[in-house]
């Protein structure tokens, strides 16, 4: 696709017959980011990257201690990755360098030596990148540094093509237009959290007219991208006094200090919906492609499940959509439980009522953040106490229970309030 995009690119500039605007839907792609390859993390790969026109998957980060680096690996297993037939990119993080990383000839030589292993590891398992992406952790003022060691990255790996990620806040630099121009291809990450002042601050992961502003001077630019777009959610916490101290963004820490107060922060479905379907019809051609970060994985709470995403990728908004359920377990014993059947994550305020006729309730108790808060001869309502209560689309929980005297059929609704 990239490749592709980039020659009709190139070919409209010639003939001078380029469009204002692309109006075709836009192909995605997707990063696979965990660095444990769990049985989860395998499934999803094996089940949803057919639904991808790439998949990027992190091989390794390299952070710097007294400018020497130090490498951690990820454990991908090759074998569901060939087993999925599909295009494939590898992905190297490099965290920040105190300096000029150019003037360092062998931490460079080391770069581009990793990077070249990382391909060859992946060819030894039967697995052809289409691309190498690197994730570098720049600072602005550092971009032609940024270009002088990419270039030797990208002479050891020809005729790979080495793409880089880019920020919103670079593309009005010049030395920005000389980086991209060698890369030839970029991806622009409008997604990040910027550090909230304190916990009443706004603050968001993708902030839509912003994302749509960068799009808009990227293609200016005139050099292919592709833009990357979250699913997923932080922890984000604060001090007694609101001051904010630190987050997560793969799992929830359990050890926070005693008196933090914690704010979850997701990616906004409706939202980013909206600008798939603008840009599908009202883009830069420049623009080549969405990827997004990052593929569902089912025991993965802070990301959206997979319902979700696939209604983005079908350029639909994702719809919401739950119900109430009755299971008679045995004789007189009634279990209730809510559906998520719908394509977005149910975390609004619900009550479930049921109702009987001729029989007794003998007991009963709500589970799982839900209460039994009202109950009469005949009907009986559970309420979620807790303002954090989520139902991720496409599961179910068990809210409660009831025992009547008598066996009977139970009636239940469920409603928002």
């Amino acid at each position: 696709m990239k490749n592709v995009c980039r020659v009709v690119f190139l070919l409209g500039l010639l003939i001078g017959k380029l469009p204002a605007v692309a109006e075709t839907p836009l192909p995605h792609q997707v990063y696979v980011w965990q660095r444990a390859w769990t049985e989860p993390v395998r499934a999803s790969v094996l089940t949803h990257s057919t639904n991808f026109s790439e998949t990027a998957v992190l091989l390794a980060e390299v952070s710097w201690k007294n400018k020497v680096p130090e490498v951690v690996r990820t454990s991908v297993d090759y074998s569901a990755l060939v087993k999925t037939c599909g295009p494939v990119g590898l992905v190297l993080r490099v965290g920040p360098y105190p300096g000029a990383l150019a003037e360092n000839k062998s931490a460079v030589n080391f770069l581009a030596g990793l990077a070249a292993s990382l391909v060859a590891e992946a060819q030894t398992n039967h697995v052809e990148p289409v691309e190498l992406q690197i994730d570098f952790d720049c600072a602005e003022s550092k971009l032609d540094d940024y270009r002088a060691w990419l270039g030797v990255l990208q002479k050891h790996l020809a005729p790979l093509p080495v793409t880089i990620t880019a920020l919103p806040s670079w593309l009005n630099s010049a030395a920005f237009a000389r980086l991209a121009a060698v890369s030839t291809n970029y991806i622009l990450q409008v997604h990040s959290l910027t550090k909230p002042a304190d916990i009443n601050a706004h603050f968001t992961l993708c902030d839509p007219d912003a994302a749509k502003r960068a799009v808009t001077r990227a293609g200016e630019i005139g050099v292919p991208f592709r833009v990357a777009l979250p699913t997923y959610a932080y922890i984000v916490a604060f001090n007694s006094a609101g001051k904010f101290t630190g987050l997560s963004a793969e799992a929830a820490r359990a050890n926070w200090p005693a008196g933090t107060q914690l704010r979850e922060l997701r990616a906004d479905p409706s939202a980013m919906s909206s600008l798939v379907q603008f840009w599908n019809t009202n883009r830069p051609p420049a623009l080549c492609g969405i990827i997004w970060y990052r593929l569902p994985v089912a025991v993965d709470n802070l990301n959206w499940r997979w319902p979700t995403l696939a209604a983005m990728i079908s350029g639909r908004e994702p719809h919401e959509q739950f119900q109430a359920v009755a299971r008679r377990v045995e004789p007189g014993l009634v279990e209730i439980s809510l559906e998520n059947t719908g394509e977005l994550d149910i975390s609004s305020r619900l009550a479930v009522e049921a109702r009987w006729s001729a029989a007794r309730l003998v007991a009963g108790d709500g589970l799982r953040g839900f209460e039994l808060a009202e109950q009469n001869i005949s009907a009986a309502k559970f309420q979620n106490k807790m303002s954090s209560f989520r139902l991720p689309a496409g599961e179910k929980q068990i809210i409660g229970w009831l025992r009547l005297d008598t066996d009977r059929e139970v009636q239940v609704e469920v409603e928002k309030f």
